[in-house]
């Protein structure tokens, strides 16, 4: 299965690929690690922005999406730009899950990547889109085992 990691920051979608094939996770190479969007309040940007997304999509073969929840309240609520790019990704032909940061922080402490993360060939920025690709794999793990 091939999930796509996604981190929502103001006008940017931070991404990173995570297969997980015969008990084995892989990092495969992407040709973008983040994607923007220019002017949110623009009807043609939010489409650009969805076609592009799809089409990585697509081209990667990935099963599903997951992104970091955003509060929606509060000092730490999410830009109206992040849940305009969350709905254009959501209407992606892929399925889309949410995921809490305290699940994600519950699935890295219970199953810690046995890698170092500088030996993945990823940027820092993409580590929280990898976190929360590799929580959402083990929780699916984990849970068909139960």
């Amino acid at each position: 299965m091939r999930v796509c990691g996604v981190e929502l920051k103001g006008g940017e979608a931070i991404i990173s690929l995570l297969s997980y094939e015969g008990e084995t996770f892989n990092v495969p190479e992407c040709r973008t690690r983040s994607l923007t969007i220019s002017n949110s309040a623009k009807t043609e940007s939010i489409r650009d922005f969805h076609f592009a997304f799809n089409k990585l999509m697509q081209d990667y073969k990935v099963d599903e999406i997951v992104i970091i929840e955003r509060e929606q309240k509060g000092k730490l609520a999410g830009s109206a730009t992040s849940f305009k790019m969350e709905t254009a990704i959501q209407l992606c032909s892929v399925p889309v899950s949410l995921l809490a940061p305290t699940t994600i922080k519950e699935q890295l402490k219970r199953n810690p990547p046995h890698v170092d993360f500088e030996g993945l060939n990823l940027k820092r920025f993409q580590k929280s889109a990898f976190e929360v690709a590799y929580a959402y794999q083990n929780k699916l793990i984990f849970t068909k085992e139960s």
